[in-house]
């Protein structure tokens, strides 16, 4: 008698953690995610074109500046603008690229740096000069494999600046290509952008990427720049702006034009290795970051191992209702997230690998505790 009511007790555990789990993927869902989904820009009362500094910061990247950087320097802005590249040690063709490109186009202004900074790996050195350097309060950043996706970038990026904002968030993409990796590595970024911008939207700023994000001098200077994350190879960009973002001071832009494109990862090792790399800044973010973040990741994780165990110990029946009640509301969310963001053929196959973010989740959760590597590349 004992064995059958423990067995019924935990068939009700289980279908109750289930119900729980699917309580707060929902919660996310609507006080969140659907901000991004259904977001319509306000309309301004002024507009103003600010003088922008674009800053990259490369390191043997000839390549991949040959390819990608006349897309900064062509930008159709009225305003004034500069593209800043810091040469960080190079030890390819990346400086005499450069000075071809100067050639051509004067608004190019080049820092060549040729030591190391003692205790401070990573990006952030590099970065930190180019800031410096910069002849503009408002900074535009982004990398050397990043290209822009319209000539209007510039302009619709800093069209995010008003009155109180100092920092505005936008979409880095990848380029669309055949095959599997690709979407995974697509569907990784747009679930990513989902979550970052939502929480934006939603007045509970966190993050940013470095490869489409703007700032302002000032905010930068008065927190003493990166000098507290100085030790760790990343956070340039994502810790940065979890220590200076408010309610009050972000914004975000959400324009095709606005977006930029980066060339994505052709092998699953590069990937995983790549992400490993940007999630061991993640044990870094303030306490109220990592249980905002934490609770929806965790969740996720569990949603579809409970799912099943649910199906099996408890009722189809009940289990199916909420499993299609989360369903629909998700699909629709995805569905107009990803025309906002320009990912509208990810749809297709977005409950396919929303069940393989469970398998995701997996393999990167070792990076929460691996030390960070030294190296930026």
């Amino acid at each position: 008698m004992e064995k059958f009511y423990s067995g019924i007790l935990l068939h009700e555990i289980v279908f109750i953690a289930f119900c729980f789990v699917a309580l707060i993927q929902l919660f996310y869902y609507l006080r969140f995610f659907r901000l991004l989904a259904f977001y319509k820009p306000a309309k301004k009362e002024k507009s103003q074109q600010h003088p922008v500094s674009v800053i990259i910061c490369a390191r043997d990247d000839a390549g991949k500046l040959a390819v990608n950087l006349p897309g900064a320097l062509v930008q159709n802005y009225p305003s004034t603008f500069e593209v800043l590249v810091v040469n960080h040690n190079s030890q390819d063709d990346t400086r005499f690229l450069l000075d071809e490109f100067k050639k051509s186009y004067k608004g190019l202004h080049i820092v060549n740096l040729e030591h190391e900074a003692i205790g401070i790996p990573g990006k952030k050195y590099p970065l930190s000069m180019g800031i410096k350097e910069a002849k503009h309060e408002i900074v535009l950043l982004t990398d050397a494999d990043c290209v822009p996706a319209s000539e209007f970038w510039i302009e619709k990026m800093q069209g995010g600046y008003d009155d109180g904002i100092k920092i505005v968030l936008g979409y880095g993409a990848y380029h669309k290509k055949p095959g599997a990796l690709n979407k995974m590595i697509r569907f990784e970024t747009f679930h990513s952008a989902l979550q970052y911008l939502s929480f934006a939207l939603g007045k509970m700023p966190y993050m940013g990427v470095g490869r489409n994000l703007s700032y302002k001098k000032e905010l930068f200077f008065n927190n003493k720049g990166f000098s507290s994350i100085n030790h760790l190879p990343g956070g340039d960009d994502d810790l940065f702006i979890n220590m200076v973002a408010d309610n009050e001071n972000t914004n975000v832009v959400i324009d095709p034009g606005s977006f930029t494109l980066s060339e994505p990862k052709r092998s699953f090792s590069d990937w995983v290795y790549q992400k490993n790399r940007h999630y061991t800044t993640s044990k870094f973010y303030k306490p109220k970051t990592k249980w905002l973040v934490g609770a929806y990741t965790i969740s996720h994780f569990l949603f579809y191992p409970l799912f099943i165990a649910s199906l099996v110990l408890f009722s189809w029946q009940f289990s199916l209702a909420i499993f299609i009640l989360r369903l629909g509301l998700q699909a629709l969310i995805f569905y107009k997230a990803m025309d906002r963001l320009n990912e509208k053929d990810l749809f297709a196959w977005w409950w396919l690998l929303d069940i393989w973010m469970f398998f995701y989740y997996l393999i990167f959760l070792p990076s929460l505790w691996r030390k960070p590597r030294k190296n930026w590349r």
